[in-house]
């Protein structure tokens, strides 16, 4: 009985996940959605599945990549606030000159 209420006690004490921001991507048209995203190294799916999903942030600077072959890479830094929100971005990739 002591050992749950230990328990009870440090559940209740623990401190609670800061929120997080909710990114957004918007593409152009035209823009390929085989396209790779990652956020700070961290491979996170194609650039059709982010834009239908979105991404959870953490509080912080993020460093958000997307690539794609035959495009430039778009590269940018996102600063997560620390209440959470939304962060929506518009992207446009552009076609490698030949």
């Amino acid at each position: 009985m002591r050992a749950l209420v230990v328990a009870l006690l440090l559940t209740a004490c623990a401190p609670s996940k800061p929120p997080t921001t909710s990114l957004r991507l918007v593409p152009t048209a035209g823009a390929p959605g085989r396209a790779r995203v990652t956020i700070d190294d961290q491979p996170l799916g194609s650039l059709d599945f982010i834009v239908k999903r979105g991404a959870a942030l953490p509080p912080g600077k993020h460093r958000l990549t997307i690539e794609a072959e035959g495009y430039l890479p778009y590269d940018t830094e996102i600063d997560a606030g620390e209440n959470g929100g939304l962060i929506k971005l518009d992207i446009r990739l552009v076609k490698k000159p030949d």
